[in-house]
């Protein structure tokens, strides 16, 4: 296995999206900032190859931990980017108050589409913010992904949530090369060794996973490398996951 050169990679994406802002004439970007490694990641490689006066972080707080503020700020902080606070809370509770419309449903009916829906309603967010940002400030705005490899390759995001946006940084890297890559770019600790959750369920990735971050990283390298069970559950996830990637179209036969 070759090893992972997390200072080379570091400049390689910084070049990567220096190269694609300069082809396309585009000004800056705009992230949600969730408190966690991948976001905080994302946002300092965003800001090394932009500059922090062109890179716009956004708090989506949705019935969400005070903690994740707190990380957020400290991330926009460190790195001098400007961060807005969007509080979705109030549309997320008007959202639900529609479904009143539509009959009763119990807890356990209504659990996958209330996780759901709160991503998207951000990733909604971050789109109309972004057009907003690049009207008045006469520059185009790109919208920056935060998914890592480990999380995609098993599935582990919301279609028109976190699925979407216009620049990936970080979604070759597995868990591991994000934390080293957050290393070379002095990501505080608090934020890079934070315990990832998805801020919505109070759940831990792994918990809902019921797999760890490590071993779908040693599956991707090699699938002997983890135990059976392990290998059934991340072959399970990733197998049923994959109509999250295309979309079939159907094509005209004559």
């Amino acid at each position: 296995m070759k090893k992972f050169n997390a200072l080379k990679e570091t400049e390689n994406i910084i070049n990567f999206i220096r190269d694609y802002y300069q082809k396309n004439n585009l000004g800056g970007a705009i992230l949600g900032i969730s408190g966690g490694k991948d976001s905080g990641v994302v946002a300092a490689l965003m800001v090394r190859a932009l500059g922090s006066e062109n890179v716009i972080g956004v708090t989506l707080p949705c019935h969400s931990k005070d903690e994740d503020a707190i990380d957020a700020k400290l991330i926009s902080d460190y790195y001098g980017f400007k961060l807005i606070n969007f509080d979705l809370t109030k549309i997320y509770d008007t959202f639900k108050l529609e479904l009143d419309n539509l009959g009763s449903f119990n807890e356990e009916e209504l659990k996958n589409s209330d996780i759901n829906i709160k991503p998207r309603l951000r990733m909604a967010t971050l789109y109309y913010l972004a057009a907003l940002y690049s009207a008045v400030n006469k520059k185009t705005y790109l919208v920056a992904g935060t998914s890592n490899k480990c999380e995609l390759f098993v599935g582990y995001f919301t279609k028109g949530g976190d699925s979407v946006h216009d620049i990936a940084p970080i979604a070759d890297l597995t868990v591991d090369e994000v934390i080293q890559i957050g290393g070379v770019l002095k990501v505080p600790e608090k934020v890079l060794y934070k315990k990832p959750n998805d801020g919505l369920s109070n759940q831990t990735d792994e918990d809902k996973l019921g797999v760890s971050y490590k071993k779908i990283a040693d599956y991707m390298e090699d699938k002997n490398s983890v135990s059976n069970e392990e290998a059934e559950k991340i072959t399970k996830l990733h197998q049923n996951n994959l109509h999250k990637f295309n979309i079939p179209t159907y094509r005209k036969k004559m």
